[in-house]
């Protein structure tokens, strides 16, 4: 027979091996749970980074990587908007190419506009020659060799920032004239607190220095960028409608981040000296 102190000691010990069997069973549902909050995080944080590191406005050139990440059409993707623009007008791409940067030839200390006669109505910008000169020379001798005729916008962006990119005459964003531009003007005071403003006409480039060439983009609303991209011109009032109704015909991925609904063609790129 127990003693009644030994028969204390066995109800203590059950119960101490109870409450660590409850506690261990706590300790196992807890990382259970944590395991699936982190598997969720990573998801979420990986999936984050992908669309970060896909580049925001590439002359994509690099781009054979970004095509593979950029966001795929979905079953849910709302219906296209009308498209509001025009049959573009008939001609072909030219396929041209050039092995160094364009002699100089503008006027630096003049000024200078820029006519997009798109599709979808006239495009024009007030060019920053003095700021920008070497963007400035190379756009007046690419326009005047009849380089962005007929050639396609191909990117819309409608998710954080908000961007029609041109200039690519394979309308792939892989194209461009066969030689790159250096960096200028990034600290144009326009650019504050890293947002490019509405009506902003820049360079993209490859997300590497000085290696803009071709493909540039308008800004139709103030868009979170750093200065790395040359600002070379600023949209005309009249201007900032065309590409709003651009932009309000949406992409085609759903996604934010695509090519336009609208056919947004340039019929003729012109510069000319005012």
């Amino acid at each position: 027979m127990v003693s009644q102190e030994q028969r204390r000691r066995q109800l203590a010990r059950e119960k101490f091996l109870r409450q660590q069997q409850r506690r261990t069973s706590a300790r196992r549902k807890a990382r259970m749970r944590n395991s699936v909050i982190a598997s969720v995080l990573g998801v979420v944080v990986i999936g984050s980074v992908a669309l970060y590191t896909t580049g925001v406005l590439k002359n994509d050139k690099d781009d054979k990587s970004n095509a593979s990440a950029r966001v795929t059409p979905s079953a849910s993707a709302p219906s296209k908007a009308p498209d509001p623009c025009a049959k573009p007008a008939a001609g072909p791409v030219k396929k041209l190419s050039w092995k160094k940067e364009p002699a100089m030839t503008i006027d630096a200390s003049a000024k200078y506009t820029m006519k997009l006669a798109t599709t979808c109505g006239d495009i024009d910008v007030a060019l920053k020659t003095s700021a920008a000169p070497h963007t400035v020379n190379s756009f007046n001798f690419l326009a005047a060799q009849g380089f962005f005729d007929h050639t396609k916008c191909h990117r819309l962006t409608t998710n954080n920032i908000y961007v029609l990119q041109c200039g690519d005459p394979t309308g792939t964003g892989s194209g461009g004239p066969g030689y790159t531009l250096p960096d200028e003007n990034l600290k144009d005071k326009s650019l504050k607190g890293n947002v490019y403003p509405a009506g902003t006409v820049a360079m993209a480039n490859t997300g590497q220095k000085h290696t803009g060439g071709s493909q540039f983009f308008l800004v139709y609303q103030n868009s979170p960028l750093p200065p790395s991209y040359t600002p070379f011109g600023t949209i005309s009032e009249s201007g900032m409608k065309v590409l709003k109704k651009i932009a309000a015909a949406g992409e085609n991925t759903g996604g934010g981040d695509g090519a336009p609904n609208a056919t947004v063609v340039i019929n003729k790129a012109t510069i000319a000296k005012s």
